[in-house]
C-alpha cells in the first residue's frame, strides 16, 4: 500500500518529537554534568573554611545550611538527588487529597521531623527539622518551610525522644541501611509514618508493560510493606489511591494521562527514569507513541477512563513507637 501525504506528514511529527525527547535529555545530562562539578567547588571551599579556622555555624550561615548540615556534608557520599533532583519541584507539587491522608496519620503530633524530606512535598506545618541528603533538592525547599540538615535518616541532629512524630514520604526505597534508619527514628520520635507503596499491588500498572525495566529496578529497591510492618510491629496498614488529576507527578500519578510520560520533565521528577538505560526507556516511549497515534493504548485500558481513582499500590505504613 503507498504511504499518503498525510501518513508522511504523521511520521515526520513522531519523529520530530522523538528527536525533541533525544535533545531534552542531552540537555539534562548536561545540566546534570555542572552540578556535579559546582558541588565539587563548594564542597572543597568547605573544607578549606574549615581548614582556615571557620567554625560550622559561620559556614552554614553563608550556605544557608545549618552547623549540623555543614558537618554532614563534609563526609557524606554525593546524594542520588543532587543529580536525579535538579527540576523535582516543577513536577512534584503535594496533591492535597494524598496530603490530608498523611496528616491525619500523624495524628495529634505537636512536633515533626521530616526523613528525606526532598523539596519538602507533604511537610506539616508543625515540622521542626527537615533531614535531607541532597543540596540540590534542599535549595528547592520553599522558605517558609522548616530548617533542613544535610544529612540521612541514619544521622538526625535531634536528642532522643524530642519530636512527637517522625514523617517519611517516598523515601525509603533510596535508604543505604533500612534498619539503622528505622533505630535512629524509633530514637527521636514518638511515631512515624512512612508513605510508600506495595509492589506486589504496583507492578500491575500499566506503563510497565512498555518499560518492564521498571520493575526491575523496583524489585531491587522496594521495601516490602510486610517487612516494614514486621519491623516496626504494626498493623496499621492505609491505602491511599491515586486521584485521575494527581498534582504529585510520581510514578503512578499518571495512570489516566498516559502523553504526560512522554514530557522529559515530568519523567525527570520521577527518580526511577534516570536509573534506567535510556535507549530501553526511549523504546518504550516509542510503543506508547504508537499506541496513542493509533488508539491502541485507549482501547486496551478503556477500563480507566471512568475511573476518579485508582489503587496502584501506595500505602501509609502507621506505627507508634514507644
Amino acid at each position: 500500500m503507498a504511504t499518503s501525504r498525510h501518513d508522511r506528514a504523521t511520521d515526520a511529527l513522531l519523529e520530530h518529537h522523538l528527536q525533541r525527547l533525544r535533545h531534552t535529555n542531552a540537555v539534562m545530562a548536561s545540566a546534570g554534568e555542572e552540578v556535579r562539578r559546582a558541588r565539587a567547588f563548594r564542597d572543597d571551599a568547605i573544607r578549606e573554611a574549615v581548614a582556615a579556622g571557620l567554625s560550622l555555624r559561620q559556614i552554614g550561615g553563608a550556605l544557608g545550611l545549618s552547623a549540623q548540615g555543614v558537618n554532614a556534608t563534609l563526609d557524606a557520599p554525593r546524594a542520588a538527588y543532587d543529580t536525579i533532583g535538579q527540576t523535582y519541584s516543577q513536577t512534584r507539587r503535594p496533591d492535597p487529597r494524598i496530603r490530608d491522608a498523611i496528616w491525619d496519620a500523624l495524628g495529634d503530633a505537636k512536633s515533626v521531623v521530616n526523613v528525606g524530606a526532598g523539596t519538602g512535598s507533604y511537610e506539616p506545618p508543625q515540622t521542626l527539622l527537615a533531614v535531607e541528603p541532597s543540596v540540590v533538592m534542599i535549595a528547592q525547599r520553599p522558605p517558609e518551610l522548616a530548617p533542613a540538615a544535610v544529612t540521612t535518616a541514619e544521622r538526625i541532629p535531634l536528642p532522643g525522644k524530642s519530636v512527637d512524630a517522625a514523617l517519611a514520604a517516598l523515601t525509603i526505597h533510596h535508604w543505604a541501611d533500612l534498619e539503622s534508619s528505622l533505630a535512629e527514628i524509633r530514637r527521636v520520635a514518638r511515631r512515624l509514618v512512612i508513605f510508600t507503596w506495595d509492589l506486589d499491588v504496583s507492578r500491575t500498572f500499566w506503563l510497565i508493560d512498555y518499560i518492564p525495566a521498571i520493575l526491575d529496578l523496583d524489585e531491587r529497591i522496594a521495601v516490602p510493606v510486610a517487612r516494614l510492618a514486621e519491623l516496626l510491629h504494626t498493623s496499621d496498614i492505609r491505602t491511599v489511591p491515586v486521584p485521575h488529576d494527581c498534582t504529585d507527578g510520581f510514578m503512578g500519578a499518571f495512570w489516566r494521562r498516559p502523553e504526560a510520560y512522554l514530557d522529559p520533565a515530568v519523567r525527570a521528577g520521577i527518580s526511577t527514569f534516570p536509573r534506567i538505560d535510556q535507549h530501553v526507556v526511549g523504546a518504550g516511549l516509542e510503543v506508547l507513541v504508537d499506541d496513542l497515534q493509533s488508539g491502541a493504548w485507549r482501547e486496551r485500558y478503556a477500563h480507566l477512563l471512568d475511573l476518579e481513582e485508582l489503587d496502584l499500590g501506595y500505602r501509609l505504613v502507621v506505627a507508634d513507637l514507644d
